[in-house]
């Protein structure tokens, strides 16, 4: 059983990890002025918040209310895309108070909290956790599967998605901290060993990959002169017109997960779990 944590006031912010609110050993902080900004325009955030805001409806409690608690919520993108939907009761938590700064100033209906699930749990159980590409950034990404696992209520459902294929690993991925991308094989491990029943999973970037898998292998070969925050920017930002026609690309993905695909391969994994004790 993990520590129930108490929380510090930090900001107007429960912070139940203060020690490292302000470390971004695991993300850097510039990052999230610059994912704020490219959310607005971005195809691959369109896209996955399209995507994530289906699944997490479809598994919603149909006859009550559903509580849900986002691990690694950044800038609140998700959150403002999700937060119109009725009889859902949403807690965003960030490990960085950066982030939560910008996601309480768009949000500021939404309880907000600074936590490291590595440390601990909250005293409070939920029906559903998600954490869209946060793991990753974790060293020990079993205790943070652990603790989700004991947040969660009897019955409740975990949305999980990260980077796949340590075949596509990047500039880009050592830029924003990532510890690993994961393979299926490793993500079903972890998720088992901790309890949870893989109910439905699925690759994304599917129609995009070998676009994708050029491009990284290409970005190994390139010398890299820019600073961090200038190499994030241009692997994040396309012209208007590439953007346009990417998005329509995976606008395909996203209708062969609609109607029951599980793709055999992308860029990104999707685990849908449960916990049935």
């Amino acid at each position: 059983m993990s520590d129930c944590l108490q929380y510090t006031l930090i900001d107007g912010i429960k912070c139940f990890s203060p020690d490292v609110a302000k470390s971004y050993s695991d993300y850097p902080d510039g990052g999230f002025d610059i994912t704020d900004e490219n959310a607005k325009s971005s195809f691959w955030v369109h896209s996955r918040n399209r995507l994530f805001k289906r699944i997490v409806r479809k598994h919603l409690n149909a006859s009550s209310g559903t509580s849900l608690l986002e691990i690694g919520c950044g800038t609140g993108e998700f959150i403002r895309n999700i937060s119109d939907t009725e009889n859902l009761n949403i807690t965003g938590s960030e490990v960085y108070l950066k982030g939560l700064a910008i996601a309480k100033k768009k949000l500021p209906e939404v309880e907000f909290i600074q936590l490291d699930v590595t440390q601990g749990i909250i005293d409070a159980r939920f029906d559903m956790i998600v954490a869209f590409d946060v793991i990753e950034h974790i060293d020990d990404d079993i205790a943070a599967i652990s603790n989700i696992y004991e947040m969660l209520k009897v019955g409740g459902t975990l949305v999980v998605s990260v980077p796949q294929h340590m075949l596509l690993w990047s500039r880009l991925d050592e830029i924003v901290k990532h510890k690993r991308r994961y393979s299926r094989p490793e993500l079903v491990a972890k998720l088992q060993a901790n309890g949870f029943a893989i109910g439905y999973l699925t690759s994304f970037v599917f129609v995009l990959f070998p676009l994708m898998l050029v491009s990284r292998l290409l970005d190994k070969r390139r010398e890299h002169p820019d600073t961090d925050g200038q190499a994030l920017e241009k692997r994040v930002s396309f012209p208007p017109l590439l953007n346009w026609a990417m998005d329509g690309l995976m606008r395909i993905d996203e209708l062969l997960i609609r109607i029951g695909f599980s793709l055999p391969f992308g860029g990104t994994l999707l685990v849908v779990a449960r916990k049935n004790a």
